[in-house]
C-alpha cells in the first residue's frame, strides 16, 4: 500500500511527469539518430577506421566537458541549461539533415555530431541535479530514478527499431529530422517547468547532509518513544528527518568515506557496462557461432533486461536503507556475468546477459539515488559531472580490457573474474557508504514513526503497528470543521498529528451542548464507538487548522484484537473525563 501511494503521488507530480514523458520521446529520437549517424559515416566514407575513430572521439566531450558542465548546472538555472542544450542539439540535427540530403562532406557531418555530443555533455549533469528538485520529497527520488531508467531502456529498445524501419524505407535524412522534432518537444516541456537554482550557503547542507539535518531535527520529535508537542509536530511537517551519521571529513559538503564507497560502486558498474557493450559481437560470432545477427539479439536482451531491472529497482528504492538493494543488484549482475561466461548456445546467452543487465540496472538506479541523497543540492551538478567523467573513462577501460581478455585469457575465466569483482567491489563500497545509504524520513514517515512509539501503543509488536499504519490516510482539517458528529455511525479511528480539537456533547433531553475537553497532537479519538459498536456520542470539531490520520474501522479492530493491553488502555483512556464514549 505504501509503495502504491508513492507511485500515485509520483504520477500526480505534474512537472516531473511531464519531464519524464518528454525524455521518453527525446530518448527514442536519440537512439534513432545514433543508428543513422554511424550508417551515414560508413556509407559515405566506406572507411571502417573512420567509423571506429568517430565512435571513440564522440566520447571525449564526456571526459573533458563533464566537470565544466556540472559547474554550469550549479551556477545557473538547471532548467535553462537543459533547454539551451536541447535547442543547440536540435539545430545541429537540422544542419546535419540538410548536409545528408544535399550530399555534404562526411567530415563536416561527423564534426557536427561531435558538437552534438558536447551538447549532451551539458545536459546530463543538469538533468541529474534537476530531477531531485522536482521530487515532492526524498521518497520520490528513487522512484523517479527508476522511471528515468525504465524510459531510457524502452527508448534503447524502440529507438534502434524505429531507426531500422526508417533506414529500410531508404530515407536517412528523416532520422535527423525526427530527432530534431523530439528536441522541440522536450524544449516545449522544459519551458513549462519550474526553474531550479542550486541552493546556496546555509540551505545546502540541509538538503543532503544527514548529520546536519538530524541535529536540526533533534529536540521534540519523540523518535525514542516520547509523545511530541504541538510545536514539534509542526516542525516535523516542515522538514525531512535523517538518522545521525558518523562525522567525517567532507569535500563539497559530502562526507568523503561514503562518497568514496559510492565511487567504487559506480566505477565497477561503469567498467562492466562498457565491457558489455563491446563483447556482444565477439560472443555472437566467435564464441556462440550464431552469426552477426546474434549481436543484435544480445543487445536486445541487454535492453530488455535493463527494463526489467529498472522496474525491479522501482520497488527496491522504496526502502529507506538502500545498502541491501545495492548488494542484491551486484549479486544478480555478478551471477549473470559468470553464467554468461559458461554459455554455449544463444538462448542461454540471451537469458544470462539479460539477467546481468537487470542487476546492473538495479545497481545503477540504487547508487544514483544514494548519490542524490548524499550530495547537497548546491554541488549536485558538479558531482554529477565528475561522476560522468569518471564513468566514461572506466567504461572505456572496460570496453578495451574485457574483449581483449576474452581472447587472451578465455571467456569463462574473464567473465567469472569480472562477475566476482563486481560483487566484491560493490560489497566493499556498500560497507564504506554505511548509514549514508539510508534515506531521510519524510515528514509523513516521521509522523508515522512517532505515532508507532507513543506510550498508548506500548506492547504492540512493531511489525503489527507498521502494517496497521500503512493503511492510514492523512486528512487535513480546516478550523471549524467537524471530524465526527454525535449520533453518526462509528467507522474510523483517528490520531491527531497537528492542531487542537474540541470535544462537545449535546444532551438529547434538553438540547444543551457542553464543551467537554480539548485534545491535541498525538491524542486519539473514535476508538470507543468502534470497540463498543455504538454510534458517536460526541462531536469532535477542529479549533484550528490541523491534520489527522484516519484508519478504517476494520483495520483498527484488526490492530486491537479481541483482547490485550491495547484494547484495555483504549477502553479506559478517557475514564476520568465527563463522557464515556465517542
Amino acid at each position: 500500500m505504501g509503495g502504491l501511494r508513492v507511485y500515485r503521488e509520483l504520477l500526480q507530480n505534474r512537472p516531473l511527469t511531464r519531464l519524464l514523458v518528454g525524455e521518453f520521446i527525446s530518448g527514442i529520437g536519440d537512439w534513432l539518430y545514433i543508428v543513422a549517424i554511424f550508417v551515414v559515416i560508413y556509407r559515405d566514407s566506406g572507411n571502417a577506421a573512420l567509423v571506429g575513430a568517430f565512435g571513440g572521439i564522440r566520447l571525449l566531450p564526456y571526459v573533458f566537458l563533464s566537470v565544466p558542465a556540472g559547474i554550469l548546472a550549479d551556477k545557473f538555472d538547471r532548467r535553462m541549461v537543459l533547454l539551451i542544450s536541447d535547442i543547440f542539439r536540435g539545430l545541429l540535427m537540422v544542419a546535419m539533415a540538410v548536409l545528408v540530403e544535399t550530399g555534404g562532406s562526411v567530415i563536416v557531418i561527423a564534426a557536427l555530431a561531435i558538437l552534438a555530443a558536447c551538447g549532451s555533455t551539458f545536459f546530463y549533469p543538469a538533468m541529474g541535479a534537476y530531477v531531485p528538485a522536482l521530487a515532492k520529497d526524498e521518497r520520490q527520488i528513487g522512484p523517479a530514478n527508476s522511471a528515468v531508467a525504465s524510459i531510457q531502456n524502452v527508448s534503447f529498445i524502440l529507438g534502434p527499431a524505429v531507426g531500422g524501419l526508417v533506414l529500410a524505407l531508404g530515407n536517412v535524412t528523416a532520422a535527423f529530422v525526427i530527432n530534431a522534432a523530439t528536441f522541440v518537444v522536450i524544449a516545449v516541456v522544459l519551458w513549462t517547468l519550474p526553474p531550479s537554482h542550486a541552493k546556496r550557503g546555509a540551505e545546502a547542507p540541509a538538503e543532503g547532509d544527514g548529520e546536519s539535518r538530524a541535529e536540526a531535527h533533534a529536540g521534540g520529535e519523540g523518535l525514542e518513544g516520547e509523545a511530541g508537542s504541538a510545536d514539534a509536530t509542526v516542525a516535523a511537517a516542515d522538514r525531512p528527518v535523517a538518522v545521525p551519521r558518523a562525522s567525517t571529513r567532507k569535500f563539497m559538503g559530502v562526507a568523503l568515506l561514503p562518497a568514496g564507497g559510492l565511487l567504487v560502486v559506480q566505477l565497477i558498474g561503469g567498467f562492466l557496462g562498457g565491457g558489455y557493450q563491446v563483447i556482444t559481437v565477439i560472443l555472437a560470432i566467435d564464441v556462440l557461432g550464431s552469426g552477426e545477427e546474434a549481436n543484435g539479439y544480445l543487445n536486445a536482451a541487454i535492453g530488455l533486461g535493463g527494463l526489467l531491472g529498472a522496474m525491479l529497482a522501482g520497488g527496491l528504492v522504496l526502502r529507506r536503507h538502500l545498502g541491501m538493494p545495492m548488494i542484491v543488484g551486484a549479486v544478480v549482475t555478478g551471477v549473470g556475468t559468470i553464467a554468461l561466461g559458461a554459455a554455449t548456445n544463444l538462448p542461454f546467452a540471451l537469458l544470462t546477459i539479460g539477467i546481468g543487465s537487470a542487476g546492473a540496472m538495479v545497481l545503477d538506479v540504487v547508487s544514483t539515488t544514494i548519490f542524490q541523497y548524499l550530495v547537497p543540492d548546491a554541488f549536485r551538478g558538479r558531482a554529477f559531472g565528475i561522476l560522468m567523467m569518471l564513468g566514461t573513462l572506466t567504461a572505456a577501460v572496460g570496453a578495451f580490457i574485457l574483449p581483449t581478455a576474452l581472447v587472451e585469457v578465455g571467456v569463462f575465466a574473464t567473465l567469472a573474474a569480472a562477475g566476482v569483482a563486481g560483487i566484491v567491489f560493490t560489497v566493499l563500497g556498500t560497507f564504506m557508504i554505511g548509514a549514508a545509504a539510508q534515506r531521510a524520513l519524510t515528514p509523513y514517515e516521521a509522523t508515522i514513526e512517532r505515532i508507532i512509539t507513543l506510550p498508548l501503543f506500548t506492547g504492540v509488536p512493531r511489525a503489527r503497528m507498521q502494517t496497521a499504519m500503512r493503511a492510514v490516510t492523512e486528512r487535513p482539517v480546516a478550523a471549524g470543521e467537524p471530524v465526527v458528529r454525535q449520533g453518526e455511525p462509528a467507522d474510523k479511528f483517528y490520531v491527531i498529528t497537528k492542531g487542537s480539537f474540541a470535544v462537545s456533547q449535546t444532551d438529547e433531553a434538553t438540547g444543551e451542548t457542553r464543551h467537554l475537553r480539548t485534545i491535541g497532537p498525538d491524542e486519539v479519538f473514535g476508538e470507543l464507538g468502534l470497540l463498543n459498536e455504538a454510534p458517536r456520542s460526541a462531536t469532535i470539531t477542529a479549533e484550528s487548522d490541523g491534520v489527522v490520520l484516519a484508519m478504517d474501522g476494520h483495520d483498527f479492530l484488526a490492530l486491537v484484537g479481541a483482547e490485550g493491553p491495547l484494547r484495555g488502555r483504549l477502553q479506559t483512556l478517557y475514564a476520568g473525563a465527563r463522557t464515556v464514549t465517542r
